[in-house]
């Protein structure tokens, strides 16, 4: 770091300011503003790092001496100049100006303080340093502090070494530089543990477990070969491996960390003892075990033997900790190579093999290794994943950023199934880069490779699978659901057909039915084809076995599909009946036919797997056996691939959701043959039977029979149904069986206060049961204690309960007023009955005072039994008493005023026990004394600054209160005073003073006492019902919530020492942290600002906040930390990470208090946690062991990829991000931000960039680095961003699970409390040895109360978080991780690929890859609803609709997707089903489902405009059937979007009530959610199917604002124009013309209902976007949209220009599937095309013009006029461009003579051809279809056109335009009309924000801008 000193020593002075000038010579003079000082080291250029300490030395020493301080920023400009002195660097250039600057100012400024010359001054000053900060602190400074003085004293001794000459330091200066060189290795930048720290270490170093694992890392034996021997320094293991394979420092230093907290944590949990110094055997080996679980398998299956050999004799636990700690050395540097965990285990097997080789074969230490001496720390780095990194690389490019086919490259899938096979052992160790994994085709050279540069040459072939872009898949993939569907289909429709089930046993229908396996074998042959077809570019990597399993299977399957057919034929002439077939088959087997011997031998391997599936165990250890034999065996029914294998369940969960789809699937069947075939059954033979002679167009084929046309028209969308309604019955069937789960788990038995006051008093015994930890001994003892027990785990649950509500008092959810009813008391008191919250006994003294003021009886019994009646009343009778009494009892001073009160009480008691209450006291004067009491309490509360007032006022009070006691209530009170004063004293100072006049007004100064007096306060004078406390909505689901899930099951708690220790992850791009003020007052188009909005949507918390603020409390704080608080509060309302940040942390806040909780210290519980003596050495050291196990238990790492670029940002934004991100690690000590660093460093002169992934946590002022890892490469450029960004960071968690929580989301204090809880589930054994791998929580999306859209998106995702996944994972046994906060058993994951999957565009959806990913290698998964967490949702439609698009093109990708295939293909049929239906086939089915009503309406057109329809309806057997149209129903219930509301009523009912449910559903049809999630259905379709077909997923950024603004009407036509508007037009015109010409079904209910379906559909696709769009009707936006709309259209596209800017280039970006698709793609969009000429073809021959005739020429003749209208469309664009500007009277003749020949022509033909103005509407129907189908081939074909020089492109994107204007206008127009009226937007105000205004929005008045100027808190 030092400067290099001169020959002659340091220049002087003058010699110095020469070296200036030339400085400044060589730097460009362009003076900027300056920045503030603080932050010059926080922007340093990343070529220049090395010098960001100095700077930040100069700002710490700046206040102390800036002299100084100037001394060290010119030694960094020094060396700045010396690095890089043409400021070539990124960025040099201008800070060195920047710092140039500063450096002139400040040699002016600055003046000398110690000495009179810099060199005596930096000497003196280094020296006082030294003195008063490592001296005098070493001892008595924490280690976190030394390490930072230690930095600033190494940085002070270079700067000067620069400054003073060599023979002028003095020989003090060099002793204590010695000592600061010697000690400050001891004091270096640590995470948690300071593990080389000396002097005060924290209390976390002193744990025994720590220190247990510690002392076992050390290198105990003389096995340390090549170490080196520094007799100062101890070395670990860790230490040794980096010395023998090279590991980086940083990799080091993190895994010494990660290991011991994993020793430490284990170790723990398996001690009964508290002190102890070995660790267990048992706990290495268990680490051992589980991580080294997955290697084993990997050796196991390759039939190698493992390389963790420990031969006898040797240091066992140490040869164990060295495995490990290779692995996790490993692991932490494999950067991108982690998602690759077979890989790893190669890398491991071979290192671990030259571990073993170096210890106990006396080989030298480099012997079968790589050579460290050329990379040194960075060896490991250099020759093993670098060069990995690299063929990752190569094949990235070869995704041409996600455009390519995915089989034109490998993702890490391929790389890593490459390490499957043996031939993976072929690269050798060390590794060959001539071996055929590293022989890439690319001929790039690395020096001339650019990032974006695609790879080019013969590429290598993917890995056992390939992810062709083909609907294929989903058949490939669930063949077995298709098969059973198809032979099911056919079976009913051959029953059907004889017309009556009973006829199932008939001979010729059951030699029918027999035929269902000539479909099999059909189908199976098409599977086998499949196999073939879809996997030919991996067969170069395939081994031999699995080629010839392949083409066995193909030429067995084309046996049977030869065999069967050909004997069924045969078996004609034998027909035998099902009955007689089972009733002869033993005694006549030989006479039965051929037929039924091929169907029996095809059917043996059915039988087999059917046998196997009663018996999973057999099966899944068959599956998992690595046994060559048994591999053999299975070798024919599964390929031998490593994942997979042994899926099956255990037989009580393969029997629950057997059974279910068993029930699921005779209902399904059961109405598809009622419903949906049978009553199609006599239609069809009738249409069959009608002979038609007469068509309406020219018929191709008209002596056809049977009229198949009109059959398949029939029966196409009833099939269609049929595939599809299992979707309908799954949702049915899950929301019962759901819903009856979620009862019996407890769910919903306590959703109002209501139920929660009548079952608060046993609230805290299933706290005790449930969250307080206890052993069986202390169970016992809780039974001899009794009451001391009893009232100590009450004291617990208050301790617990009043952090609760003191956190959401903190949030501002309630007012001080409902957390003091709230409350419970938080210290032990004299009281005899239980404390309960004052919400729960408010009004019960005023209810009791006027019972007993009112009581005519004469006996006590009776008030008594009135009062005991009440158990609340009763209790707050007796507390207020006893704690009335005890107030004044410490309140009075005089011990005969003590004495008088005492004798009043003893007289109340004494009555009470004689029942002579109601006789010896007057109850009529109650009332008195209450007023009295009440204003005593208020007086004994109030804050009064005079304390003369304030005594008087008391004594006054109290004074009357005696009196009316004395006098007026009790009948014989005088004798009391009489007793206490028999005589008259004699003093006569005593004779002035009055009674009750000596008063300790001192109490109040006593936090525990005037708890007491508010809360007698409070009991005595709340009047309010306690139904009403909480006001605010979340604060009462909070409290309800958390009180249900004490009662719900869930493992018992363990104490915070035994817990499982676990880290939280969250990923983190550029998002909001904070909101900035300007932000927050920024207003919108309607004058709008965010913080006026969060006003109105939460009127209660912005209350409190403000009443917050404002109380004493904050007086004495400065504006700027009052607006500090209004940012938060503004920030915690959005999805912020700065409110997941205050989410998460309070995991730790939760530890710290359930520790003090486990703590034996009763009398410290009994007194309170907030009233805790901290000065008290035992409480200290309690408060102390808390943090440290805090820390020892939970971290929390904040992935923030870009951290390091906003850093050094200009832009203002991402320097708000880096400020408010700082801000939080300096806010959360324990907050750790991993991000990726760049840097510019020079390798042989030239600049390149290195990427480094660091750790840091907050300093004092700044950020501090702990870790640096450097990467072999930028890690984005190899997958998707998200996951890589986790994974990236993932090595710097900590502990054995970990939860991934994203930043959207947040956490709630009480929830945290049953982390411990939940993460016991982890240690649960399912199904023997079958641990959980993911635990599944449930969500409570908080963005619901927005608008009526966000409320209907709140409903499906929380439906989907409960029944959904309740359902998923127990019984059907597919639950996978749907994203966050699940939580991860880490070691498994970290072993298994990580949290994610991320290979680009495949991957898309990575976190479902991750739940399949565990499922695949043998993992669990579970959900568990007694836990929540908050998510936030998307609030607007287009937000929403980019989220639908984003899951669906995720789907997409899913189902081409190896993971998908091997889970379809593994499972049994039953749980294939529940895979199926739950993740790809439910997007399937939308897609269906819409399929479906374009198939009906095509149909039905055909029908008509052929005539069909006329001619056969006209049959009376077919007039008097309702058949056609009954069956048809099913398909509209699914698409009004009713299948989703479903779940949510249940869901809803389950934990809301019923009532409340039905209501809600009612809403919310009302607000149109079924047009909301019909729109939604055309979202998932349209982006599911082009996904498969084309590809074009992407990452969708749907941005995370909360306020509600009006889109233009520009933005939704891109957004949707043709995902919905294309599609919502098209069908209308279908049925436009099939309302125009046919004239059938009119009189049908059902069919027009059927009829009406569709139109919906059209109307929810065309209009939803604008009815969801706030002021989507007001006049002036429709004005300026449609402005707006009209600039965009005629805006000219090009290079760089938008596509928000001009449509030329949306309408280009929109094609851009079509740029990238292959040829496959282009056929099939050019087919589907061509479905627009029907309409041509059609309507045509129904022209007026054509006069009845069916000839051929009719046709051809529209094509002559299409061809007329095209070419002079042309002829006018070519004027335009040719002679529109230089000739423009020519351009005018020219259109003159078009439109008089137009003229012309429409004369002739309405005179002499008889065209009529119905034909020309008819013309429009015919030919605008037509013209689309052009544009579509046109597009589809488009390198065609562009190569043609006649500028047929042009044509097509002018014929584009006039489309697009067109459909425009006719969807705008509506819009317009509406418009008109005010009335429409107020109502749309009304029903887009109905839920906001039940919360007190005043929305109408945010959408009118008539804002009332609310201003801020004070502030």
């Amino acid at each position: 770091m030092a400067a290099p000193r001169t020959t002659a020593g340091n220049p002087p002075a003058s010699q110095r300011s020469m070296l200036r000038s030339t400085t400044r010579a060589s730097t460009t003079d362009d003076p900027s503003a300056e920045e503030n000082a603080a932050v010059d080291s926080e922007i340093v250029p990343s070529s220049l790092a090395s010098i960001a300490p100095i700077l930040r030395v100069a700002n710490e020493v700046e206040k102390q001496n800036d002299r100084v301080a100037y001394l060290c920023r010119f030694h960094a400009f020094e060396i700045v100049h010396r690095l890089d002195p043409h400021s070539n660097g990124r960025g040099v250039r201008q800070f060195k100006t920047y710092l140039l600057h500063r450096l002139q100012k400040e040699e002016v400024e600055t003046q000398r303080k110690l000495a009179r010359s810099d060199p005596r001054e930096i000497q003196k000053f280094f020296q006082h340093f030294y003195q008063t900060e490592i001296r005098d602190g070493q001892n008595t400074k924490p280690p976190e502090e030394m390490a930072k003085v230690y930095q600033i004293a190494t940085v002070l001794y270079d700067v000067l070494k620069t400054v003073v000459p060599i023979d002028g330091i003095d020989e003090e200066t060099e002793e204590y530089a010695k000592e600061v060189e010697k000690k400050r290795q001891h004091y270096e930048p640590y995470n948690i543990l300071p593990l080389k720290a000396v002097g005060v270490k924290p209390v976390i170093m002193e744990l025994p477990e720590i220190k247990a694992a510690i002392r076992a890392l050390q290198m105990g034996n003389p096995h340390e070969r090549g170490m080196p021997q520094d007799k100062d320094k101890s070395f670990d293991v860790l230490d040794w491996l980096s010395s023998v394979f090279g590991f980086q420092k940083g990799n080091v230093e993190n895994q010494r960390e990660h290991l011991i907290f994993l020793l430490a944590n284990i170790d723990v949990r398996k001690k009964k003892t508290e002190n102890y110094v070995q660790l267990d055997s048992v706990t290495v080996r268990s680490l051992m075990d589980k991580i080294f679980k997955n290697y084993r398998s990997w050796c196991d299956y390759l039939h190698c033997e493992p390389n963790l050999l420990i031969p006898p004799g040797s240091d066992k636990q140490q040869l164990q900790l060295i495995y490990i700690g290779l692995y996790l050395l490993i692991w932490g540097e494999a950067s991108n190579v982690r998602f690759m965990p077979e890989c790893l285990c190669y890398i491991f097997h071979s290192m671990a093999g030259v571990v073993h080789g170096i210890l106990f074969s006396n080989a030298p230490v480099n012997r079968g290794t790589y050579s460290t001496a050329l990379y040194g720390e960075e060896s490991f780095l250099h020759e093993v994943i670098t060069p990995i990194y690299e063929v990752m690389r190569k094949e990235a490019r070869r995704n041409k950023g996600g455009k390519a086919s995915h089989s034109a490259w490998r993702n890490y899938d391929d790389l890593n199934e490459y390490f499957w096979s043996q031939k993976c052992f072929k690269l050798s160790w060390p590794m060959d880069p001539k071996a055929d994994f590293f022989v890439n085709s690319s001929e790039i050279k690395v020096s001339d490779a650019r990032r974006n540069q695609v790879t080019t040459g013969k590429r290598k072939p993917k890995t056992n699978f390939v992810e062709v872009r083909t609907f294929l898949h989903l058949y490939s993939s669930f063949d077995r659901l298709w098969i059973f569907f198809i032979l099911a289909f056919q079976a009913m429709v051959i029953v059907a057909w004889s017309g009556s089930l009973t006829n199932l046993f008939n001979e010729d229908v059951s030699r029918h039915v027999l035929s269902i396996f000539i479909t099999s074998a059909f189908l199976n042959f098409l599977r086998a084809t499949l196999d073939i077809v879809l996997s030919w570019n991996a067969w170069r990597s395939l081994r031999f076995t699995q080629i010839l399993r392949y083409l066995l299977k193909f030429a067995v399957a084309a046996f049977w599909l030869v065999v069967l057919p050909m004997a069924y034929f045969k078996s004609v002439l034998n027909p035998t009946g099902l009955v007689k077939f089972f009733s002869q088959w033993i005694g006549d087997w030989q006479n039965q036919s051929f037929y039924n011997y091929c169907v029996a031998i095809y059917f043996i391997p059915n039988i087999l797997a059917s046998l196997l599936f009663f018996f999973p165990h057999l099966r899944r250890s068959m599956e998992r056996s690595n046994w060559r034999i048994v591999i053999l065996m299975m070798w024919w029914a599964q390929p031998k691939l490593y994942v997979g294998r042994g899926m099956h369940e255990g037989m009580f969960s393969l029997l629950k959701y057997t059974l279910f789809w068993i029930l699921l699937l005779i209902s399904k069947l059961a109405f598809s043959y009622f419903v949906e075939i049978l009553p199609l059954v006599k239609p069809t033979k009738a249409i069959m039977g009608i002979r038609v002679t007469s068509y309406e167009w020219h018929e191709f084929f008209p002596y056809a029979t049977h009229n198949i046309g009109v059959v398949i028209a029939i029966w196409a969308p009833i099939v269609l149904v049929y595939f599809m309604d299992t979707q309908i019955w799954y949702a049915i069937y899950s929301t019962i069986f759901g819903g009856i789960r979620g009862a019996f788990s407890h769910l919903g038995e306590i959703r109002t206060l209501g139920m929660l006051r009548s079952r608060f008093d046993s609230v805290h015994l299933a706290f005790t049961e449930r969250l307080v930890p206890s052993t069986e001994d202390e169970r016992k003892a809780h039974h001899t204690q009794g009451d001391l027990s009893d009232r100590r785990n009450i004291a617990k649950f208050s301790l617990m309960w009043n952090e609760f509500i003191f956190s959401m008092r903190m949030e501002d959810l309630i007012s001080d007023r409902e957390r003091d009813l709230m409350l419970l008391p938080s210290s032990s008191s004299g009281v005899t009955v239980v404390q309960w919250p004052p919400f729960l006994l408010a009004s019960k003294i005023p209810i009791a005072l006027d019972m007993a003021k009112d009581f005519k009886g004469k006996e006590d019994a009776d008030l008594f039994k009135k009062i005991k009646s009440d158990e609340y009343m009763y209790s707050a009778v007796i507390e207020c008493y006893e704690t009335l009494r005890d107030i004044l009892h410490s309140l009075l001073k005089d011990p005969r005023d003590k004495q008088i009160v005492e004798e009043i009480c003893s007289q109340v008691e004494n009555s009470i026990q004689h029942k002579r209450f109601l006789i010896e006291f007057r109850m009529s004067e109650m009332p008195l004394l209450s007023d009295k009491l009440e204003k005593f309490l208020i007086n004994l509360v109030e804050e009064e600054e005079d304390a003369a007032l304030y005594k008087s006022q008391i004594i006054n009070v109290l004074q009357d209160i005696i009196e009316i006691i004395i006098q007026d209530v009790m009948l014989n009170g005088h004798a009391i005073l009489q007793s206490v004063h028999p005589h008259i004293p004699d003093d006569q100072n005593e004779k002035k003073e009055q009674r009750f006049e000596k008063i300790n007004v001192d109490l109040r100064q006593y936090r525990y006492w005037k708890e007491k007096v508010r809360r007698l306060q409070l009991l005595w004078t709340e009047k309010e019902s306690a139904i009403n406390v909480p006001i605010n909505l979340d604060a009462r689901r909070r409290i309800t919530f958390f009180t249900n899930s004490l009662f719900m099951n869930m493992p018992k708690a363990p104490k915070v020492r035994d817990m499982l220790s676990f880290s939280v992850l969250t990923p983190y791009f550029n998002e909001d942290v904070l909101y900035s003020e300007e932000e927050f007052r920024r207003e919108n188009e309607d004058g709008i600002t965010t913080l006026f909005y969060l006003q109105k949507i939460y009127p209660e918390e912005w209350d409190n906040f403000d009443k917050r603020i404002n109380s004493p409390e904050y007086q004495y704080h400065t504006n700027k930390y009052k607006m500090e608080l209004l940012r938060q509060w503004v920030s915690y309302r959005g999805q912020t990470l700065s409110r997941t940040v205050r989410g998460m942390m309070y995991y730790r806040q939760a530890l710290e208090l359930q520790h003090f909780l486990d703590s034996d210290e009763d009398s410290a519980i009994l007194r309170g946690y907030r009233t805790i003596d901290t000065q008290n050495m035992a409480n200290k050291t309690i408060l102390e062991q808390a943090k440290a196990l805090a820390d020892l238990k939970f971290t929390y790492v904040v992935s923030c990829q870009i951290y390091g670029a906003q850093k050094k940002s200009s832009d203002p934004r991402d320097r708000s991000c880096y400020a408010n991100i700082l801000n939080l690690m300096l806010t959360y000590p324990s907050l750790r931000v991993a991000y990726i660093d760049v840097r510019e460093e020079t390798d042989d002169g030239k600049s390149e960039k290195v990427y480094y992934s660091v750790l840091l946590k907050g300093g004092d002022k700044y950020d501090e680095e702990i870790y640096r890892i450097k990467l072999p490469g930028r890690p984005t450029d190899i997958g998707e961003g998200k996951p890589e960004n986790q994974n990236h960071a993932i090595i710097f968690t900590r502990g054995e699970a970990l939860q991934s929580i994203d930043m959207n989301q947040d956490n709630y204090l009480e929830e945290a409390f049953k982390m411990r809880n939940v993460l016991e589930e982890l240690l649960k054994s399912h199904h023997g040895q079958r641990r959980p791998t993911i635990l599944g929580l449930r969500e409570h999306i908080f963005t619901g109360s927005v608008s009526s859209l966000a409320w209907f998106m709140s409903n499906q995702e929380t439906s989907f978080v409960t029944i959904g996944q309740r359902m998923l994972a127990n019984p059907l046994r597919v639950r996978f991780h749907y994203g966050h906060p699940d939580i991860f058993d880490r070691i498994f994951h970290i072993t298994r690929g990580g949290i994610s999957k991320a290979s680009r565009i495949i991957n898309l959806s990575e976190d479902i890859f991750s739940g399949i990913n565990s499922t695949l290698r043998g993992g669990y998964v579970t959900h568990h609803e007694y836990i929540q967490v908050g998510k936030g949702r998307d609030v607007g439609m287009n937000q929403i609709s980019l989220f639908e698009a984003k899951v669906a093109n995720g789907n997409g990708e899913q189902t081409l997707s190896r993971d998908v295939c091997r889970l379809g293909r593994r499972f049994d049929f039953y749980r294939m089903l529940s895979f199926y239906f739950t993740t790809v086939g439910f997007y399937f089915s939308s897609m269906v489902t819409v399929l479906t009503a374009y198939v009906f309406l095509y149909g039905h057109v055909y029908l008509v405009l052929s005539g069909l329809e006329r001619r056969i309806l006209e049959d009376p057997t077919i007039r008097q059937s309702k058949a056609l149209e009954e069956a048809l129903a099913t398909q509209s219930i699914y698409q009004l979007g009713l299948l989703l509301v479903l779940p949510m009523v249940m869901e809803i009912g389950l934990e809301k009530g019923f009532r409340t449910a039905l209501a809600d559903f009612v809403i919310m049809q009302l607000q149109l959610a079924s047009v909301f999630f019909t729109f939604q259905l055309g979202t998932k379709a349209h982006y599911y199917g082009r996904t498969i077909l084309h590809g074009g997923s992407k990452y969708r950024a749907t941005g995370r604002g909360f306020v509600v603004f009006h889109a233009k009407y520009a933005d939704n036509y891109r957004m949707y124009s043709r995902s919905h508007f294309v599609k919502g037009l098209e069908l209308a015109i279908l049925l436009v013309v099939y309302e125009v010409y046919g004239h059938s079904y009119r009189s049908s209910s059902l069919y027009l209902f059927v009829t009406f379906s569709m139109w919906f559909l059209v109307f929810s696709w065309l209009f939803a976007p604008f009815i969801f769009n706030p002021s989507g009707f007001d006049w002036q936006k429709t004005v300026d949209d449609w402005t707006d709309w009209r600039r965009w259209m005629g805006n000219r596209g090009g290079i760089g220009i938008s596509q928000d800017k001009s449509w030329e280039s949306w309408w280009d970006g929109e094609q851009e599937h079509l740029k990238f698709t292959n040829i496959r793609g282009r056929v099939f969009e050019i087919i589907l095309a061509c479905r627009f000429f029907i309409f041509q073809y059609g309507i045509v021959y129904h022209l007026d013009i054509s006069h009845g005739n069916k000839d051929i020429l009719v046709y051809g003749l529209s094509w002559v006029v299409m061809a007329i209208v095209l070419v002079v469309l042309k002829l006018v664009s070519m004027g335009r461009r040719r002679f529109g500007t230089d000739f423009q009277l020519m351009f005018r003749i020219l259109k003159a003579l078009l439109c008089l020949g137009f003229v012309s022509v429409m004369t002739v033909l309405f005179v002499v051809c008889g065209l009529t103005v119905r034909d020309l509407f008819a013309a429009l129907l015919a030919f605008l279809p037509t013209g689309w189908a052009f544009l579509l081939i046109g597009q589809a074909c488009r390198p065609c056109l562009k190569s043609m020089r006649a500028g047929m492109w042009d044509s097509v994107m002018e014929l584009g335009r006039a489309y697009e204007f067109v459909m425009g206008l006719i969807i705008f127009m509506p819009i317009v009309v509406l418009s008109w009226f005010p009335f429409v937007s107020e109502f749309q105000t009304r029903l887009l924000f109905n839920q906001a205004f039940s919360r007190g929005l005043q929305i109408s008045m945010i959408l009118a801008g008539k804002k009332d100027k609310s201003p801020p808190p004070s502030t």
